[in-house]
């Protein structure tokens, strides 16, 4: 007598009709039971009873089942659709028969199914808080179940605080800290299981949805805390795995990625969490949050919007998120306009033809057009291919004219023209350019077997997070941490050799359920896969779907893998937390590629050698052992030598400063004021200050010291030259800005130092003007 059942009952205006049918079946069951169908049937509006995915898209009446929860039972199904805690919707049944129009009309589907599914964690619920039906004194909550329990177990025991069971309008210091647990309870799950299933946070799409989740986790877990210092997620996943497992395997063979792409998150997040609510807190001290403020938090910091909104309701502060929308648009806006990437962009067109595509196979054909819109010509075949999955578009020829990009309308392929547009009806030749067709196909095909390689390689688990393939290169992203040059040496060996093994690379189409299961052949989690797909192999047998690397694809690729030509790998990085990006090139790019690092290798050789002779000319004129490098020395190899080199040089400098001070005060006429300018280490000019004072020089001296680098300058005043005037800071003051530089000091000893080397010249000339020399 607890159980009810709700129909779709349309107003006036409404979607659809009544739904009979469902209410006789319900009627069926419940006089069968015993039960008034006019009690335990309720009827509900468009807003409970007619599911939408959208403004748009498929839709169609519900029917559901709602369990009365309060202690006696009897509430006569006044609670169903009341959004009430104690009448809990428990299974629903969506009759998908209709297509909601943009113009707000209903189309008939031509194929109507039926959509169900059951609240899992309210049955849990439901069974458990009653004791298997026996007892419905307690108030249901899904977090008082083993489905939850475990993971507040280990937060207890990491956090060290208690979780309690209350709930908003409930009287209890520890609220804040609940709904904490039960946060990070359901984010760790969401997120545990999308890994699993090769989902990875990222910046866009479904990969953003994921890291927001994270983050918001994240958050909660300063409430309980967690201080940043160390991730905490990572260390709930054994939890999952143990509990999970048995009926969810991939989480356990998984684990390891799991955790490995949750600490890489949360370390990312931590780094700019606490400044972010730094930032926050200064922000909200009104009680509305300044738009421009909050978009700095997500452009900055990498607070989602919804959790600085979060933020902003627990303040009690108002934010009006669509000025945030605005900021975030114009943002794209400029990073759109910044992108070198020619688009091709379609008139607002729609069509029902179809162009049967033979560029597979052939790289010109004969064609019927079937319309013209503007500048793009549609046509019933075509071997142009057009931008997707990575791949560029084609360019060419339509009657000798340029094809300078491709559209897709539908199942047809546009042609956008420079030149003479055809008529309807016209046969035209199109003809794509081979020569640069031939290189997006070598990186295509290498792509693939970067992907294969990185398997071998690295790990198994690595998942495809994007990709592209140009004419003169190839980007590739995946989920990892950072890669080691060993790691990236034995890619580039693994696909050479695949290369120089000169395998078939075939391609054939099998309905998708026929390959849908097979994990030796790369299919990525979320795309959309019609009834056929294109399998691309590489090795084994001619479309036998036996090679070493197996994926859906539907673009172009060589016929063998010698087609592809060299391939090395330029450069490796991250884009983002947990995502790496190889960008690599092969055949003649790789080659030109190969080419500038000779030669820019060879120029930073010279560069180095010349730096290794000079420094060893000066060690040998302070009688030091030199450093040498063997004719063959990589450059990097001889820029260390001569690193080295200049270590030793000025070591040498300064071990024999005093000596070469005491030879050069020796050469000069000390019964006179004297300029030395000569090149040296920093520790010369201390040394020749310190020997000038040794001997009691009575007159002015000026020093100049060139170090390779800048000029040190010195100044020295006896007694005798402080009553010809001079004075040693005075003397720096003076000459310092001749050559850049500035310093001072008292009027017997003063220092400085000057950035143009060049002047060196000009400034020992007019030290000797001043001295009067």
């Amino acid at each position: 007598n607890r159980l009810y059942a709700t129909v779709y009952a349309p107003s006036e205006g409404d979607p659809s009709e009544f739904d009979h049918e469902a209410y006789q079946i319900w009627r069926g069951f419940f006089e069968k039971a015993g039960l008034d169908p006019k009690i335990h049937i309720v009827n509900g509006n468009v807003e409970d009873n007619f599911w939408k995915m959208g403004d748009t898209g498929p839709c169609g009446p519900c029917s559901e089942l709602h369990v009365d929860m309060t202690p006696n039972g009897d509430t006569g199904g006044k609670l169903v659709n009341m959004d009430s805690d104690l009448c809990i919707e428990i299974w629903n049944l969506v009759f998908i028969q209709y297509n909601a129009e943009e113009d707000g009309t209903y189309r008939d589907l031509p194929s109507k199914h039926v959509d169900t599914g059951m609240g899992f964690e309210r049955v849990c619920s439901l069974i458990q808080n009653t004791k298997n039906f026996t007892d419905f004194s307690e108030k249901p909550t899904n977090y008082a179940t083993d489905v939850f329990q475990p993971i507040f177990r280990i937060l207890e025991k990491l956090s060290g605080k208690k979780y309690v069971d209350v709930y908003p309008g409930e009287k209890s210091d520890a609220l804040e800290e609940a709904i904490a647990f039960r946060v990070i309870a359901d984010h760790i799950r969401t997120l545990s299981f999308s890994i699993a299933d090769s989902i990875i946070p990222g910046n866009t799409g479904r990969n953003y949805v994921l890291r927001r989740i994270l983050r918001r986790a994240v958050k909660y877990g300063r409430t309980l805390g967690f201080n940043g210092n160390e991730p905490f997620l990572p260390r709930l996943v054994d939890t999952l795995v143990e509990e999970f497992s048995h009926v969810f395997p991939e989480i356990k063979t998984r684990a390891e990625v799991i955790k490995e792409t949750l600490t890489l998150e949360e370390e990312s997040f931590n780094k700019t969490l606490d400044r972010g609510m730094e930032k926050f807190e200064k922000a909200a001290s009104e009680n509305v949050f300044p738009p421009e403020d909050a978009f700095q938090l997500y452009d900055t910091y990498g607070f989602p919007l919804d959790l600085t909104a979060l933020l902003c309701r627990e303040r009690g502060i108002s934010l009006d998120e669509k000025a945030v929308e605005v900021h975030m648009e114009e943002a794209r806006e400029l990073s759109r306009a910044s992108q070198k990437k020619t688009i091709v962009r379609a008139a607002e067109i729609s069509t029902d033809v179809t162009t049967e595509f033979l560029g597979f196979e052939e790289d010109s054909c004969k064609a019927i057009v079937l319309e013209v819109h503007g500048d793009l010509v549609i046509t019933d075949k075509t071997v142009f291919f057009t931008e997707m999955g990575g791949q560029e578009g084609d360019t060419g020829t339509l009657n000798n004219f340029p094809i300078t990009g491709t559209q897709k309308i539908g199942a047809a392929i546009a042609h956008q023209i420079e030149g003479n547009i055809p008529a309807v009806g016209d046969t035209v030749d199109l003809t794509i350019h081979r020569e640069r067709r031939a290189p997006i196909e070598a990186h295509h095909t290498a792509t693939h077997l970067l992907h294969w390689a990185i398997h071998k390689v690295i790990s198994p688990d690595a998942s495809q997070q994007g990709s592209s393939v140009s004419p003169d290169r190839l980007t590739f992203d995946f989920n990892s941490k950072a890669v080691t040059p060993e790691q990236i040496e034995a890619l580039e060996e693994k696909v050479n050799f695949a290369i120089k093994a000169d395998d078939t690379v075939s391609w054939v189409e099998v309905p998708h359920p026929e390959v849908k299961g097979r994990e030796d052949i790369m299919q990525f989690f979320g795309d959309k896969y019609g009834e056929l797909v294109r399998v691309v192999q590489i090795g084994g047998g001619d479309k036998t779907l036996d090679g070493y690397s197996m994926e859906l694809c539907g673009g172009t690729h060589v016929s063998k893998t010698s087609d592809i030509g060299i391939f090395k790998i330029k450069s490796e990085g991250s884009t983002g937390a947990g995502i790496r990006r190889i960008e690599a090139v092969c055949g003649p790019a790789a080659e030109a590629f190969l080419g500038e690092k000779q030669e820019m290798e060879s120029a930073e050789k010279s560069e180095a050698l010349a730096k290794l002779a000079k420094a060893n000319d000066g060690l040998r004129k302070l009688d030091f052992p030199t450093l040498l490098v063997p004719d063959n020395a990589r450059a990097f190899e001889v820029k260390n030598q001569a690193i080295e080199a200049e270590k030793a040089l000025k070591k040498a400098q300064t071990a024999g400063a005093a000596r070469i001070a005491d030879s050069l005060i020796t050469e000069q006429n000390i019964t006179e004021n004297i300029v030395i300018s000569i090149e040296g280490s920093p520790a010369l000019l201390q040394e020749l200050l310190n020997g000038l004072k040794k001997i009691q020089f009575t007159q002015a001296a000026f020093i100049v010291i060139d170090d390779g680098s800048k000029l040190h300058l010195g100044a020295f005043c006896g007694e005798g030259g402080k009553r010809n005037g001079h004075g040693a800071g005075t003397l720096i003051q003076k000459l310092g800005p001749i050559a850049g530089g500035r310093g001072g000091g008292k009027p017997e000893m003063a220092r400085g130092a000057a950035s143009n080397r060049e002047k060196i010249t000009d400034l020992a000339a007019a030290a000797k003007t001043a001295l009067g020399l």
